[in-house]
């Protein structure tokens, strides 16, 4: 980039990026970026099918169920700092130069766990590994919704999001064979499962070198010039694909450049300019997180000791259950753009809520054996992936283009520490009871999912096909340069 001098400009970037028509290029980001969700799934799925391996005696680590739910919460404790740290560095620093760095610490952490010979060593490779996910989520969220247009960011960042259970699939099928001593021993198939998210991590790699800096970001922090003229490439580029000539804007935005935001800035802006939006993502993350980090890193579990499913066919029951869950914004992703936000996401994460209750009714009762309560979870997720997907896409629309990347990994940081903690550590501990115990756990995850359902049926911003400027202003824009509604 070209020697950064700040000063005041006016824009149109923001508004022309919005009216480009779907091209090639915009494949390249969403592959670019989109597919290190499958990357989050694996790990995550892996952890959840293999758990029961671990806590055998040939598998040279030792650990027992509770064992199994503290490395689950150790993971995501990593996935909470790394995403305040490095999403702080992303608004700093820009998001290319963070979603590159973020992937490299997963890489390194990740075939460092392959390697581990104790307890504390496992735990430590987990939190590092949970450091660069969660570091991800902050790069990725927000470079993404700052270059798709904004009548296709909801569809886009809802199916993006959805790949994770791609990556779950992925990992539950290889684990049914790593797992099996005909082919692999105890305390080598669990290992190489962990080798298998290093490999794919470096195709991503490898792809997203090509995503550029997002250009909102460029033009307030001083690098208008290379911001215009990268825009200017991808419109030429889109021009000469489609053989049409791009329509002119004249909507514009002025701009005071800045170098950085504080963490006070930051805080001041979530607290008091926008008081109802920060309980609505609190809400809304709180509810998907301890859902499914409670439900997915001890699946596993309650099937081989609740359900008596052998160690090796376990992990086939998460096959589905991804399946369910990639389909739900793969087919309900479009809804979000064409009937909105509020009613949607309100009706994913209350619907999922009910259906759970009737779940843990049916298990606490001994209704359900290992099939059915597979199906009950297929039809659950189906609505809950939706909603657990539109928090990560609410909290990147709803606060200023400064404070983006860091707004996704506080909410993500806070209703993921309170939920995705807790959860897996409690499920770990529920499964060592009973089954009837384990039921009270699903009780909570729906209370939670209803209750933020109903959150955002009384203060949810309702962001389809609106320009990110329309819905935040940016904090560097000059006063009545946009309009937008302060709540």
């Amino acid at each position: 980039m070209t020697e950064t001098k700040l000063g005041t400009i006016t824009t149109s970037i923001p508004f022309r990026m919005d009216r480009l028509p779907w091209a090639r290029w915009h494949w390249m980001i969403v592959i670019g970026l989109g597919t290190v969700w499958i990357l989050d799934g694996l790990e995550v799925t892996i952890i959840g099918a293999i758990g029961s391996r671990l806590t055998d005696p040939e598998a040279g680590l030792g650990l027992s169920a509770s064992d199994i739910g503290l490395a689950a919460a150790i993971y995501v404790a990593g996935a909470c700092i790394g995403s305040l740290f490095f999403g702080y560095l992303t608004d700093r620093f820009g998001r290319k130069k963070l979603f590159l760095i973020t992937l490299g610490v997963y890489l390194l952490a990740t075939v460092a766990t392959a390697f581990s010979f104790n307890p504390i060593f496992f735990f430590i490779c987990r939190f590092f590994t949970g450091a660069g996910i969660g570091g991800e989520y902050a790069a990725i969220n927000s470079a993404i919704d700052e270059l798709i247009p904004a009548r296709r960011r909801g569809l886009v960042d809802l199916a993006i999001n959805g790949s994770y259970w791609l990556g779950a699939a992925f990992g539950a099928v290889v684990s049914v064979l790593l797992l099996n001593e005909n082919f692999f021993a105890a305390d080598i198939g669990w290992r190489l499962a962990f080798g298998l998210g290093a490999v794919l991590g470096v195709v991503i790699l490898l792809v997203r070198r090509n995503v550029p800096e997002s250009p909102r970001w460029m033009f307030i922090h001083g690098h208008d010039k290379d911001a215009e003229k990268l825009v200017g490439e991808i419109e030429a580029e889109i021009e000469k694909e489609t053989g049409e000539k791009l329509e002119t804007v004249d909507k514009t935005l002025e701009i005071r450049q800045r170098k950085s935001t504080g963490f006070g800035e930051i805080a001041k802006v979530a607290i008091t300019k926008y008081p109802k939006r920060f309980v609505l993502g609190l809400s809304l993350f709180t509810g998907q997180a301890f859902l499914y980090n409670a439900v997915f890193f001890t699946y596993s579990l309650v099937l081989t000791q609740l359900l008596d499913v052998p160690d090796d066919v376990a992990p086939w029951s998460l096959v589905p259950i991804a399946l369910g869950n990639f389909a739900g914004p793969l087919i309900l992703g479009r809804f979000f753009d064409s009937i909105g936000r509020k009613v949607m996401i309100s009706v994913s994460y209350i619907g999922s809520g009910v259906l759970l209750v009737v779940t843990a009714m049916l298990f606490s009762n001994e209704v359900l054996d290992a099939t059915t309560l597979t199906i009950a979870w297929v039809i659950v997720f189906f609505f809950a992936s939706s909603g657990a997907s539109a928090a990560y896409l609410t909290v990147s629309e709803i606060f200023p283009m400064e404070t983006r990347a860091m707004a996704i990994a506080f909410f993500y940081a806070l209703g993921t520490g309170l939920g995705g903690i807790v959860g897996p550590i409690l499920f770990g501990r529920l499964v060592e009871d009973s089954i009837q115990a384990v039921a009270v756990g699903y009780y909570i995850g729906a209370g939670l999912m209803i209750a933020a359902g109903l959150v955002e049926v009384f203060i949810g911003v309702e962001a389809a096909g609106k320009s990110l400027e329309d819905i935040a202003e940016p904090l560097s824009a000059s006063e009545g340069s946009s309009e937008n509604a302060k709540s």
